[in-house]
């Protein structure tokens, strides 16, 4: 897009109208999408109004279509459900119901309709789309419209963003509201392990998903479950079996607590439903255990919206209004939604096709194809599921195939780094080979601080926070006498490093060590773990997504504190460094008036316009602040700096409050994202491994030395790819520990546009069309 289109964001909505209704069933992060549609429509000279009740208030007209305003959406952000309502709609589905929708939208002049919901609700706008010249000309023949009205309003645009708990929708990775959905089931599941681990109890938890195993398919990965039930994979004929014969193994391995996973939908190859209480019975008839049933039902479409679901909806949003108001006649309806962090638009139809394809494949017991329809991340979830739960301890291998492999952890703890260590144990195991774990980082490796893990040593890992191995910020190029000497003793042949920046660059010494000791000639491999997200080579690392979330929650609780006061501004300081991801991020989810970060250098007349634009807000019915600071984003204008000034400034129209949020962040249970990636990156970490070890054996030892033998494995767009530490060099900016380039910095317009700037979109990332087919070849997508 050209400089002059982006002036022209400003200026796009002018004369337009844009209606915003959710359907269906709730979904955590509607809101975050629906004040999104209104802000950023309003901030393109749209008119933009609110559907109240889905398609029936579209029906009933009147009262049910009101104008909103940018006030009208404030505080909406952290409230889960959709605040303008949802109801199932019988009328609509009738083509009466649709002339009185029709007619309901000329009248006011709206020809811009953005759908938050599921599948079924999508449908029916396509159906409403295609009708839409028919219903005019039947309006006209009638008398309810005129010609001028028909002309005016001659077609429909349409966009639909997907709201549903169940991520059943093809061709988007993740639906609004899913992510919050495992946020409620892992709160749950993590309250129910500490009481089953009392009594050695056997827990069946039904999860939500009558047709998608999504969430229990990735509860089951997260929590570390010995059994998962799901519609799209029936189990063996013989699973009664295999079920006890598992349970039973955990219990003689030494775990005090089973956790068997069901989906509403799971079936058995035949299609006949497996419910919770058919597994209870069969769990106490053929084992005598203690087991009980929890259906976790509508708590899950309940609760706050957590960070990821809010950065999503608001995302959405900002992308369904320019696929709006860009759109033609011959722009077919399209879904906006992300594919790895990238928006992409595509084609409505296309979709709603594949996820009809997904069930009738279901119905047809095509149990193969419908798993493949689901795309490749919901293969690779069942992938590392199977791995890791269908234990059986491998065979005794012949002497020479066997290899060893250390784990450690370095640099400062963040949430998910005992869940990477557990899987990368574990899938060492099912390989045949032995698996040391490293004490105390680069400093334990040096000190000798190492031991052998077994299977249950890593047991009930993935919940835990912080670092169980223990890790120091120490650099190993000190003290690679000691390293070598114990790589030879412990007959050391790989290496996982698990941790932030100091993992990164520790793999940089050890790269430069190679020259002067052959000992460190091994392949090792670094999964970025840190709660600053700045490792080069990731787009996402470890543990950012649980701080985002404690960000977010206090933002919230602070927020809320001032609900009841006469206008207050808080300014609060977040981690990360040098790199401003968290303070980014957590602007975006908690709706702050501004983030201050390093890598947007900000002056005094910076400052100065935030104070005078908070000065403007309190002047409306918003009286509330909040302003983000990442702790390093300059070293002169500190957070006392701008509290003192915001204080001064701000006399006699609003008070100032500060906040350091310090180091919460790096604690907490890890979220689902960081459990599942962690897991992911952990399994994948391995297999990479064993493959590097058995190209570098030579004369009966490891020898590694190229470049290839030492990589970082970090998630770019839409894939997990290995890159050579040595080729990341080139972008870093040591002095400062951030990458040069970070994708996040574009999300930066959206900020301040949810803020109220005036400013360019030029910054904005753009998504075109794609088709659903082209995303399922390529590259493996996490």
């Amino acid at each position: 897009m050209t400089h002059e289109e982006h002036h022209a964001a400003k200026t796009l909505g002018i004369g337009k109208a844009i209606a915003v209704l959710t359907s269906g069933g709730d979904a955590q992060g509607m809101n975050a999408a629906v004040r999104a549609v209104v802000r950023v429509g309003i901030f393109t000279g749209a008119r933009v109004f609110f559907v109240h009740e889905g398609y029936q208030g579209l029906v009933d007209g009147g009262d049910h279509i009101r104008e909103a305003s940018w006030e009208s959406v404030s505080m909406m952000l952290q409230l889960g459900g959709t605040v303008i309502g949802s109801a199932r709609c019988k009328d609509f589905r009738d083509r009466e119901g649709r002339l009185r929708a029709a007619h309901n939208l000329v009248k006011r002049g709206i020809t811009n309709l953005c759908v938050i919901g599921g599948d079924g609700s999508l449908t029916g706008a396509d159906t409403f789309r295609s009708e839409w010249s028919d219903l005019l000309s039947d309006l006209q023949k009638a008398g309810k419209i005129t010609e001028e009205e028909a002309t005016k309003s001659s077609y429909l645009n349409i966009v639909g963003l997907v709201g549903s708990i169940d991520n059943d929708f093809c061709g988007t990775d993740m639906t609004i509201g899913t992510d919050s959905a495992l946020h409620r089931i892992i709160e749950i599941v993590d309250a129910i392990t500490t009481t089953a681990q009392s009594h050695q109890r056997t827990f069946v938890l039904e999860v939500m998903g009558r047709h998608c195993g999504y969430l229990a398919l990735v509860t089951s990965l997260s929590c570390g479950a010995d059994w998962v039930f799901i519609p799209e994979c029936p189990p063996d004929d013989d699973w009664e079996e295999h079920l006890c014969r598992r349970l039973s193994e955990t219990r003689t391995r030494g775990s005090r607590l089973n956790i068997i996973i069901v989906a509403e939908g799971a079936i058995d190859k035949n299609g006949k439903p497996i419910t919770s209480e058919d597994i209870k019975n069969l769990v106490v008839k053929r084992l005598g255990y203690d087991t009980r049933v929890t259906v976790l039902g509508h708590v899950q479409r309940g609760g706050t919206p957590s960070a990821f679901d809010r950065i999503l909806g608001s995302r959405m949003g900002v992308e369904a209004v320019m696929a709006l108001l860009e759109g033609t006649p011959d722009t077919p309806a399209c879904v906006v939604s992300l594919s790895g962090n990238q928006a992409v638009r595509l084609p409505l139809m296309e979709c709603v096709q594949v996820t009809k394809d997904v069930t009738k494949a279901m119905n047809d017991r095509r149990f193969d194809e419908a798993m493949k329809l689901r795309g490749r991340s919901f293969m690779n979830n069942w992938e590392v599921y199977k791995l890791l739960a269908h234990v059986r301890p491998p065979v005794t291998k012949a002497p020479g195939s066997t290899h060893t492999v250390a784990v450690m952890n370095v640099g400062a703890p963040a949430a998910g780094m005992n869940a990477a260590v557990r899987s990368t144990v574990r899938i060492g195991l099912i390989q045949g080979n032995r698996v040391l774990v490293v004490h105390d980082g680069f400093e334990g490796l040096a000190k000798g601080q190492i031991e052998e893990a077994g299977w249950s040593y890593v047991g009930g890992w993935t919940g835990q926070g912080g670092s169980k191995l223990g890790t120091k910020r120490t650099l190993p190029k000190k003290s690679f006498e000691q390293i070598s000497a114990n790589i030879t003793k412990f007959n050391i042949q790989g290496l996982v490093i698990i941790g932030g920046f100091e993992a990164y660059t520790g793999g940089l010494e050890l790269m430069e060590g190679r020259k002067l000791f052959d000992e460190l000639c091994i392949p090792f491999v670094v999964i970025p773990a840190t709660v600053s997200n700045n490792v080069p080579g990731s787009d996402f690392s470890v543990g950012a997504d649980t701080a985002l979330n404690t960000i977010c929650t206090t933002c919230d609780r602070i927020k809320q504190s001032a609900a009841g006061t006469k206008r207050r501004v808080f300014i609060i300081e977040t981690m990360g460094g040098y790199c401003g991801y968290l303070a980014t991020m957590a602007g975006l989810a908690a709706g702050a008036d501004a983030a201050y970060i390093f890598e947007e250098p900000f002056t005094i007349r910076d400052l100065q316009a935030n104070v005078e634009h908070l000065v403007q807000k309190m002047r409306t019915t918003v009286k509330r602040g909040l302003v983000l600071r990442n702790e390093k984003c300059n070293e002169n204008y500190t957070t006392d700096f701008i509290f003192n000034l915001y204080s001064e400034e701000g006399k006699g129209i609003f008070d100032s409050r500060k906040n350091v949020l310090g180091h919460m962040q790096q604690g907490g249970s890890p979220t689902p994202f960081d459990r599942n990636f962690a897991t992911k990156m952990g399994a994948k970490a391995m297999n990479w491994m064993s493959g590097k070890i058995k190209e570098s054996y030579r004369n009966g030892r490891i020898f590694a030395n190229t470049p290839d033998s030492g990589c970082v494995l970090g998630m770019r767009k839409r894939a997990l790819v290995f890159q050579p530490v040595t080729e990341l060099k080139d972008q870093t900016d040591f002095e400062h520990r951030i990458p040069k380039e970070q994708w996040w910095l574009k999300l930066r317009p959206i900020l301040k546009i949810l803020a109220k700037y005036e400013i360019d979109l030029d910054t904005s990332e753009h998504a075109h069309l794609e088709h659903i087919s082209r995303k399922r070849s390529g590259e493996t997508s996490i």
